[in-house]
């Protein structure tokens, strides 16, 4: 069996919490049996998880990471697919979806999904090719977020952007070289926000393919924001428009 491992207090308290029969086993340093530590063990042998007390060497080289005392060994969450994408276009009134172009920093990502998460983005879509995974590692900055945010991975990202198009979405990509502001645009209907890679920004097959584009304004000396900030930014000023 496939398994991950997510480590740290709240990626494992929210795992256990969305997804308890995910969990295969529960490692907790000896020294930790504080408030924060309890409930998670509690949690764990409600749910039939083995508990294992183990020293700080053992956690340090099962991660790489604060891994704060606790670490879950978990099934191996697999992204999505285009069938999945469009079954969840298809169940919602107002579909909103945020596309990743080459997002490869996995602490991008799971800030990314923290973001969507609060936001109420429907689904988070990235190619499968030259992008981050669901790891360890993003699940721990997600806290959580990996659990509840659909994430999809696709073979053909154009492709994907417009079969959103077919099904009635409203594609609007991030680019620093057009006029409009994000702020301008309207973000109030069937929507999804493409944002382009660290340093790189969107592909040139995917910019030609969105409807729209608009930017951020910048008014300090530094030419761009962190594309986790970035698509916080914008997923926000869709939220505040549809509310």
């Amino acid at each position: 069996m496939s398994a991950d491992l997510v480590f740290g207090i709240h990626a494992v308290a929210a795992l256990l919490q969305r997804a308890p029969l995910e969990v295969l086993e529960l490692f907790v340093m000896k020294d930790r049996d504080d408030k924060r530590m309890q409930p998670l063990i509690q949690q764990a042998r409600e749910n039939g998880v083995s508990v294992q007390f183990c020293n700080r060497k053992t956690l340090d080289d099962m991660v790489s990471g604060q891994h704060q005392g606790v670490v879950a060994k978990a099934r191996l969450q697999s992204s999505g697919t285009e069938n999945d994408l469009a079954a969840i276009v298809a169940s919602t009134d107002k579909p909103f979806i945020l596309i990743l172009d080459g997002v490869t920093d996995p602490h991008n990502l799971g800030a990314i999904l923290r973001s969507a998460d609060a936001a109420g983005v429907h689904a988070v879509v990235s190619p499968k090719d030259r992008s981050a995974k669901l790891t360890a590692a993003v699940r721990k900055v997600a806290c959580g977020a990996a659990e509840s945010v659909p994430f999809i991975t696709v073979t053909n990202l154009a492709r994907t952007m417009r079969e959103l198009q077919e099904a009635g979405l409203w594609i609007v990509g991030t680019a620093g070289e057009t006029e409009t502001l994000v702020y301008d645009a309207d973000l109030k209907g069937p929507l999804a926000i493409v944002l382009g890679a660290e340093g790189e920004g969107l592909r040139r097959l995917t910019r030609e393919t969105c409807d729209a584009l608009v930017k951020i304004p910048m008014f300090g000396a530094v030419s761009s924001l962190n594309v986790s900030v970035a698509a916080g930014i914008c997923m926000f000023e869709a939220v505040r428009q549809r509310a």
